[in-house]
């Protein structure tokens, strides 16, 4: 390994070699990306042994290219692919994703997304704001008399858990126990996860399930104007979702509806505090205040690579040939800082004109719920910072070892 980086590049070979628990890399993954563009990319990381692209424009194209998906076995079997058979003890938690938006692909996505996505549109998610308002002052005040917090734990997580729940029509109270869950399962996605995290996932991926499936049998019963409600009486095309596939759409968007926000907000925070610009000026108005948002979300964001599976034999631009099932990565934090498609790509310019970035992902896979996080974060950061001017850190923050994704441990500040 490199004596100063973290990493180890043979460009002759095209091979990356880098711990993705190094503690260096975990704090701070963009050397590693600076090193990659157009230098030698895309590359075989061997510690995960796929490719994985950094530039914007293979990231941009390969999220959009409808010969990859992020599911395979509706094409072929695991026997032809020279898979073996996932293990036992995790039959409860691939139950529970099987039917998961993030990885099904047309036609199942089409149908499962077109039932779902009423409710995460612009105009519907807009009416969120004033209830987005109010909670981010609540919370404020409850901790504003102290002088310092964890704002991760305050503020940054209550946000997104109670909107997903309410809208849900899931009680307050559930929350902790639904973020346990979340906290789990995710733990599935995290680079060398051991036997006992895979045991720990899939008990609480059953727990989920049955609290689920209560929940929806309890509402067939009493319909109401929450989402859970909207999904199980909505039809498209004479269909409604099935108990399974309402299980799994609703466990996703519990997960994606608060797991991402909350360390994109922390890293949205950290950013702009440890940055040279004014607060007042980053928030002015509306305008300024999305392209603020925009640019931490494009600057550090909570999601560093999304994997698709090659859904035939196929060659790329470049010349690469790929086989039915290989699976690449697709490094959203590197293609957010490609100096190529963003000048000055490593400075955090909060007035930056052009911020095409890739943190929500694109193609049919794009975040459902990118219009809510959005909203979120115009919302609550900006308050956040009009309610505590002298809002500072109050110790180094720190990212947790969790790689592909990238938050951070905790946010502590004072005023």
């Amino acid at each position: 390994m490199n004596k100063i980086l973290p990493f180890q590049i043979d460009t002759r070979a095209k091979t990356l070699s880098c711990d993705p628990q190094n503690n260096a890399f975990v704090q701070n993954p963009y050397p590693l990306y600076d090193a990659m563009y157009g230098k030698a990319d895309p590359l075989l990381w061997q510690q995960y042994g796929h490719l994985v692209f950094a530039n914007w424009k293979d990231v941009n194209a390969l999220l959009r290219d409808k010969r990859f998906g992020r599911q395979i076995l509706h094409l072929t079997t695991r026997e032809q692919l020279g898979w073996p058979e996932p293990p036992p003890h995790t039959a409860d938690f691939e139950h529970a994703e099987k039917y998961s938006l993030l990885n099904v692909e047309p036609p199942v996505h089409t149908r499962l997304r077109t039932l779902v996505n009423r409710a995460f549109v612009s105009r519907q998610v807009e009416q969120l704001r004033p209830q987005v308002e109010k909670l981010a002052h609540t919370l404020i005040d409850s901790f504003e008399a102290n002088g310092t917090t964890d704002l991760l734990k305050s503020f940054a997580t209550p946000i997104p858990l109670l909107i997903i729940t309410q809208m849900l029509g899931i009680a307050e109270e559930d929350g902790p126990m639904l973020l346990d869950w979340s906290h789990k399962i995710v733990a599935m996605y995290m680079f060398g996860r051991t036997p006992e995290d895979e045991l720990t996932a899939n008990q609480a991926a059953k727990e989920f399930s049955a609290y689920l499936q209560d929940l929806i049998n309890q509402r067939r019963k009493n319909i109401g104007q929450d989402l859970l409600s909207h999904m199980i009486s909505t039809e498209a095309k004479g269909e409604y979702l099935s108990d399974e596939e309402l299980i799994s759409s609703t466990m996703l968007l519990l997960n994606a509806g608060h797991e991402a926000t909350v360390h994109q907000t922390g890293n949205a925070v950290k950013t702009i505090l440890e940055s040279t610009h004014a607060p007042p000026t980053l928030f002015a108005n509306d305008i300024q205040t999305a392209a603020t948002i925009e640019e931490c979300i494009r600057f550090d964001a909570p999601l560093h690579m999304f994997t698709r599976y090659a859904l035939k034999d196929l060659q790329l631009d470049n010349g690469i040939k790929l086989k039915m099932g290989d699976e690449i990565g697709l490094l959203l934090g590197a293609a957010n800082r490609d100096p190529n498609q963003f000048e000055n790509a490593n400075t955090f310019d909060p007035f930056r004109k052009k911020n095409a970035n890739v943190t929500f992902g694109a193609g049919i896979h794009f975040c459902i719920g990118a219009p809510l996080a959005r909203l979120e974060m115009q919302t609550g950061i900006k308050i956040l910072f009009e309610r505590l001017p002298n809002l500072k850190l109050a110790e180094p923050p720190t990212y947790m070892n969790a790689y592909h994704f990238h938050g951070l441990q905790k946010l502590v500040v004072r005023w």
